[in-house]
C-alpha cells in the first residue's frame, strides 16, 4: 500500500430509515494516515449516521468500507474495535458510579480473567503522560466535568489500541478552556501512532485550528471536498447550509420600557446540596435582553430554574410585574407569560417518546381555546401543531413523529415553537444554541431578537461569549454563584468579560 493511500475509505454508503428518510445517499469518503479530517454538515446532514456505520453501530443498506485497502464488514462495534477503530460518541457511554480507571478497562479483552489493576493503572498513566491528559483515575465519573468525561472516553478507546479515532461532536458541551486543551490533545495524538482522526463537528473555528482536510455533507450527500488551506469560513458555511449565512445579526432598535422582572438577593442550592447561587440581584425591562455569561457550574443553571419555578430558592425574592412570584408554580408562571427554554432538550425541553403534537400539547392543554368542559379538542390541537411546525421550520415526516427522532436543530425549533408563541412577557433562554449548526444557531438567535422586538424581556444564559455580547443589552459575567458586575453592551469588552467569567478580574477592575 502506498504511503499516501487512504487508511479508511467508504464507497457509495447509503442508509435509509423508516418513513422514507434517506440519511445517507451514496457517500464517498477517504481518510489518510496521520490526518485530522473534518466531516461537516448541519444537524441532520448524516454525519453521525455515517460515523455509526464506520463503528458498526448501524449497517449500511448499500456501499463498502475499506481499511488499508482491504474490504471489511462490521456486524457490531466489537468488529470495528478489533480492526483498530475507536469512537467517542456525542452521548457519553460511561458508568457514573464507577471510577475513571474502571470505566477505561471495563470490557477490555485483557480483563476477561483476573484483573490486574496495578498493571492497568500503569498503562493508563502512560497514555495520560503521552498525550497530555491530566485526570484522577480514582475519581467517580459522576464527579467529573463534561471535559473530563470526554478524556475518559478517549482513554478507553486508546487503551483498546485504537489507531483510527472517530470523534463525533466532541466539543459540544466543553468550556472554552476545555476546548483548547482538547484540540491540543488531538494534535498530539496524530503526531504519535494514532493514524487518523475523523472529526465530526459544525464549529468552524475548530476546523481551521486542527484539521487537514474537509468533507461537507448536506442532506445526506457529499457536496464538497477540499483542503483546509483552500477553505474560508464563509464558503464552508454556504456549502453546509446551501445559502449565504449571516455571521452577524442586526439587533432591532427597540425602546427599553418598564421593569418586568426584579430579582432580589436570590440564593439557591445545587442538586448536590451545595450553595450554588449566592445573593444575586438584577432587573429586566421590556424590550431588554439581559445576558449572563459564564462557564458551566457557576450558578447560572440554578438561577434559571429558580426564576422558571423548577427549583425552590434558599433565600431572596422574585418580583414579576410588581407581584411576588417567589413561590408560584411553573404553571402559574406560564399563565403569566413566562417561558423557559432549558439546556436539556430531551427530558426537560421535550419528551422523546412523545410525538411532536403531544409535546406541543404540553404548553396549551390548559388553554380554553383547545379544550371545552374538561375535554381536549384534538382537531384544534393538531391544526395548531401543524401551524407551529410550519412556522418554526421543523423538518419532520409528520406531527406524529416522535421528538427523539429529530436532529438537534429541529428539536430546538420544536421547543421554541412550543414555548415562544405562548410567552408574552419574559423568555428565559438557557444555552439556546449549544450544539447547534450554523443555520439552526442563526434561526434561534433571530427568534430571540424577535422577542425583543415584541417588547418582551429576555434572560439569555450562554457560555458562548460572542453570542451574549452580540445579542444582549446588559451583560452580567457570573463566577462562583455571584455576578462579578453588570455591564452595558457599550462597556462590555470581550477580553474584560472573558476574564470576569474565569474569575481573573473583579468587578472593580
Amino acid at each position: 500500500m502506498k504511503a499516501d493511500a487512504p487508511i479508511l475509505e467508504v464507497r457509495g454508503i447509503t442508509k435509509r430509515f423508516p418513513g422514507g428518510v434517506v440519511a445517507l445517499d451514496h457517500v464517498d469518503l477517504e481518510i489518510r494516515p496521520g490526518e485530522i479530517h473534518a466531516v461537516l454538515g448541519e444537524n441532520g446532514a448524516g454525519k453521525t449516521t455515517l460515523m455509526n456505520i464506520l463503528f458498526g453501530v448501524l449497517q449500511p443498506d448499500e456501499g463498502e468500507i475499506y481499511i488499508n485497502g482491504r474490504r471489511v464488514r462490521f456486524r457490531s462495534p466489537l468488529d470495528a474495535m478489533n480492526m483498530g477503530i475507536g469512537m467517542v460518541h456525542q452521548i457519553r457511554k460511561l458508568i457514573p458510579a464507577h471510577t475513571v480507571l474502571e470505566n477505561i478497562i471495563l470490557g477490555h479483552p485483557k480483563t476477561e480473567s483476573i484483573i490486574n489493576l496495578k498493571k492497568a493503572r500503569e498503562e493508563v498513566k502512560a497514555l495520560c503522560e503521552k498525550y497530555g491528559f491530566n485526570i484522577d483515575l480514582d475519581a467517580r465519573v459522576w464527579q467529573l466535568s463534561a471535559g473530563e468525561q470526554q478524556v475518559v472516553e478517549i482513554l478507553r478507546a486508546l487503551y483498546r489500541g485504537a489507531k483510527i479515532l472517530i470523534l463525533d461532536e466532541p466539543t459540544t458541551v466543553l468550556t472554552p478552556s476545555e476546548v483548547e486543551s482538547f484540540l491540543n490533545s488531538m494534535k498530539a495524538m496524530t503526531k504519535e501512532e494514532i493514524a487518523t482522526i475523523p472529526f465530526v463537528t459544525h464549529k468552524l473555528p475548530e476546523v481551521f485550528a486542527v484539521c487537514d482536510r474537509i468533507t461537507v455533507l448536506r442532506r445526506g450527500k457529499v457536496v464538497k471536498r477540499l483542503g483546509t488551506k483552500e477553505a474560508t469560513m464563509k464558503a464552508l458555511a454556504e456549502y453546509m447550509v446551501g445559502r449565504e449565512v449571516l455571521f452577524k445579526l442586526e439587533k432591532p432598535k427597540v425602546e427599553i420600557g418598564e421593569e418586568i422582572l426584579r430579582v432580589e438577593n436570590l440564593s439557591a442550592l445545587s442538586d448536590k446540596g451545595v450553595l450554588a447561587l449566592k445573593g444575586v440581584s438584577f432587573s429586566i425591562r421590556e424590550g431588554e435582553i439581559f445576558g449572563i455569561a459564564g462557564i458551566a457550574g457557576n450558578g447560572q443553571q440554578e438561577l434559571a430554574e429558580v426564576i422558571a419555578g423548577l427549583r425552590k430558592p434558599l433565600g431572596g425574592r422574585i418580583i414579576f410585574q410588581g407581584r411576588d412570584i417567589t413561590n408560584a408554580s411553573v404553571l402559574e408562571r406560564m399563565k403569566m407569560g413566562i417561558g423557559y427554554i432549558p439546556p436539556e432538550r430531551l427530558g426537560v425541553g421535550a419528551i422523546g417518546n412523545f410525538s411532536l403534537v403531544e409535546n406541543i400539547l404540553m404548553s396549551i392543554y390548559f388553554d380554553h381555546e383547545f379544550s371545552s368542559k374538561g375535554f381536549l379538542s384534538y382537531k384544534k390541537i393538531r391544526e395548531y401543531a401543524k401551524k407551529i411546525i410550519s412556522e418554526f421550520e421543523v423538518v419532520a415526516p409528520s406531527i406524529d413523529t416522535k421528538a427523539a427522532h429529530l436532529s438537534g436543530g429541529n428539536l430546538q425549533r420544536l421547543i421554541l415553537g412550543r414555548v415562544i408563541p405562548r410567552t408574552s412577557k419574559l423568555l428565559i433562554a438557557n444555552s439556546p444554541t449549544v450544539g447547534l449548526d450554523i443555520a439552526a444557531t442563526e434561526a434561534v438567535r433571530n427568534r430571540i431578537l424577535k422577542c425583543k422586538e415584541r417588547g418582551m424581556g429576555v434572560l439569555l444564559i450562554s457560555e458562548d461569549l460572542d453570542e451574549v455580547l452580540e445579542l444582549s443589552d446588559s451583560i452580567a459575567p457570573i463566577y462562583e454563584g455571584r455576578f462579578v458586575r453588570i455591564l452595558s453592551a457599550v462597556e462590555a469588552k470581550k477580553e474584560v468579560v472573558g476574564a470576569m467569567m474565569a474569575g481573573a478580574l473583579s468587578g472593580g477592575g
